[in-house]
C-alpha cells in the first residue's frame, strides 16, 4: 500500500494555478498567503489542474476556489467537507482539497469534520483560521479566545475556544499540521506533505483577519510561534504531538503534528468501489438483463 497520493514528479509554475479573477480580501489578509502557498505547492507537486478539485463552503476564506485555476465548487456552509467526500468516492483518482474558514469547519460544519477523520477518507482540508466571523463583520467564532470582546462578545467570549489539532488527533486524522500566513515558505512545504498524504490530512493555517480581529495579528503570532521542527518533534508519536497541541497560547507550534503512514483509507476500505471500481468509469445505463434483474426485485 503507498504512503502517499500518487503525482507527477516534474515541477511545474504558480502561475499555472491562478486564476483570472483576482482576490477581493481586505488588504493584508492571511488568506492571500495560503492562496499563494496553496499554488505553489501544487505547482511544486507538479500536479495536473485537470486532477485537483477545491471544494468549499461559505465564509471569505471559502472564495478561494474562485482564485484557483482547477476545478472548484463553492458548496453550502459547512458542507464543503460532505461535498468533497462525495467527490472523492466517486473518482479516487482525484486530489481533492477543501478550504474554508473556522466558523465553516469548526461550527456548522463540525460534524462532518469529526466523521471524514474517523474515515481516513484522503481529503486535504485547508482551514484559514483567523478566529473570528470575519464575512459577518467579526462576531465571535469557535475558535475565538476566552474573554476576547467582538461584535457579539461586547464583555468578552464566555465560551472556550476548540482545540482543532487535539480534536483532529483524538477524531482519527492520519495527518495533522498548523501552519502560518506570516511563515509562506513553511507553510507551503506543509501543505505538500498533506496533500501528498494518503489519508485524512488537516492543515489549520493561522490566517489573521485584519479587519476584524485586532488582538490575534501577524505580531501577536509571531511572539509565539515557533516550528516542530525546530523543536525536533517527532511525528510519529501520538502522545507527543497531543502534548505539544495543548501548549498553547503561551507558545504555539506550527508544522506537522502527526502523520501516519500505511493507514488504509476509507476508499481502501469501501467495498463498492474495490468490487465495481469508481463510480465515474461505471456505465450511465442499467444493460437490458439489470433493468429485468431490477424490476423483477419489487415484485
Amino acid at each position: 500500500m503507498a504512503d502517499s497520493v500518487a503525482a507527477p514528479t516534474s515541477p511545474g509554475k504558480a502561475e499555472e494555478f491562478k486564476s483570472h479573477i483576482h482576490p477581493d480580501w481586505c488588504p493584508g489578509c492571511g488568506d492571500f498567503g495560503v492562496l499563494n502557498s496553496l499554488q505553489k505547492a501544487c505547482a511544486d507537486l507538479g500536479l495536473d489542474r485537470k486532477e485537483v478539485v477545491v471544494v468549499s463552503g461559505i465564509g471569505c476564506s471559502s472564495n478561494l476556489p474562485g482564485f484557483f485555476s482547477s476545478y472548484g465548487m463553492h458548496t453550502l456552509h459547512g458542507r464543503a467537507v460532505a461535498v468533497a467526500q462525495g467527490v472523492k468516492l466517486a473518482n479516487p483518482d482525484l486530489h481533492v482539497i477543501v478550504t474554508g474558514g473556522d466558523g465553516d469547519g469548526y461550527g456548522i460544519g463540525l460534524g462532518h469534520f469529526v466523521h471524514a477523520m474517523r474515515r481516513n477518507i484522503t481529503l486535504t482540508y485547508i482551514v484559514m483560521n483567523n478566529q473570528i466571523y470575519g464575512l459577518t463583520t467579526g462576531q465571535a467564532s469557535p475558535t475565538t479566545d476566552l474573554g476576547t470582546q467582538t461584535k457579539s462578545t461586547p464583555e468578552g467570549d464566555i465560551e472556550n475556544p476548540i482545540n482543532p489539532i487535539s480534536l483532529a488527533l483524538v477524531s482519527g486524522a492520519t495527518f495533522v499540521s498548523r501552519a502560518f500566513s506570516g511563515d509562506p515558505n513553511h507553510m507551503t512545504e506543509v501543505m505538500k506533505r498533506a496533500i501528498s498524504h494518503k489519508g485524512f490530512s488537516l492543515v489549520d493555517c493561522f490566517s489573521p483577519c485584519v479587519t476584524y480581529n485586532k488582538v490575534n495579528t501577524y505580531q501577536w503570532f509571531r511572539q509565539r510561534v515557533y516550528r516542530l521542527e525546530d523543536a525536533k518533534h517527532d511525528a510519529s508519536d501520538m502522545t507527543a504531538a497531543l502534548a505539544r497541541s495543548l501548549e498553547e497560547p503561551v507558545k504555539i507550534p506550527i508544522g506537522v503534528f502527526l502523520e501516519k503512514k500505511g493507514v488504509p483509507t476509507y476508499e481502501d476500505l469501501d467495498h463498492s468501489i474495490q468490487k465495481h471500481g469508481p463510480a465515474v468509469k461505471l456505465p450511465l445505463s442499467l444493460s437490458a438483463e439489470e433493468k429485468k434483474a431490477l424490476l423483477q426485485s419489487f415484485l
